[in-house]
């Protein structure tokens, strides 16, 4: 992967900021800054690989910022890292919900970023073969070539984890993936998440596809398949 590329780090506090730009930068990415959310959106965010994002900050939170950038379809496929000390299962799974790639707690060990960074950009960049790029299943709709997912011919703003659970699922129509397949399939070896991140994801892509929903099945005490 080539590490050419730009990225943002948002957080109130100039220290924070300046470590994660240093340790980023020495990997060899272009890194900005913003000490606030409502600095970060006076940047051309079209040029952002990845946001590292604090949560809480005077003014907008990093929550809403997050949640301001999904629901934008020109800013909702851009990779979100959030860095805070909010580190509940509650906070996390709220970050998750709203489709971060992943959640790193304060204090952090700098190598355990430039991991987590490196396995986001290269999740967010894994090539797509040619062939069979368009599955379909009744109304739903997944291209593999623009990444995206429809709804009844309606485009729905899929994360690319959301968009990859989908593919897989559909793809295997019947069959019972346990929450450990699903996570090895998914998410990068060197990506540290637990089952309940697969049941939050499940949970949000349950909420897209709308009546389509109802079609992944939870097996309990194994994991999910997808079947209408």
């Amino acid at each position: 992967m080539e590490k050419n590329k730009r990225l943002l780090v948002v957080d109130d506090e100039e220290d924070i900021c300046a470590i994660v730009q240093y340790h980023l930068t020495r990997e060899g990415y272009a890194v900005d800054v913003a000490l606030s959310a409502e600095e970060a959106f006076t940047h051309d965010l079209s040029r952002c690989s990845l946001i590292v994002l604090d949560v809480m900050m005077p003014g907008m939170s990093g929550f809403e910022m997050a949640a301001k950038l999904k629901s934008n379809p020109s800013t909702a496929t851009i990779p979100i890292i959030f860095l805070t000390a909010m580190d509940t299962d509650e906070n996390v799974v709220a970050g998750l919900k709203l489709g971060a790639d992943d959640y790193i707690s304060k204090p952090f060990s700098p190598s355990v970023l430039k991991a987590r960074v490196e396995a986001v950009l290269r999740r967010s960049e894994s090539p797509t073969p040619a062939t069979d790029y368009v599955l379909t299943f009744q109304g739903i709709k997944i291209d593999n070539l623009q990444m995206s997912v429809s709804v009844n011919d309606i485009n729905i703003q899929a994360t690319r984890l959301e968009f990859e659970l989908l593919k897989l699922l559909v793809s295997h129509v019947g069959r019972v993936f346990s929450r450990e397949e699903i996570l090895s399939k998914v998410w990068p070896d060197d990506t540290f998440v637990t089952d309940r991140t697969v049941d939050v994801n499940i949970a949000r892509l349950r909420k897209k596809l709308g009546a389509y929903g109802e079609f992944i099945h939870t097996r309990v005490g194994y994991g999910y398949s997808f079947m209408p």
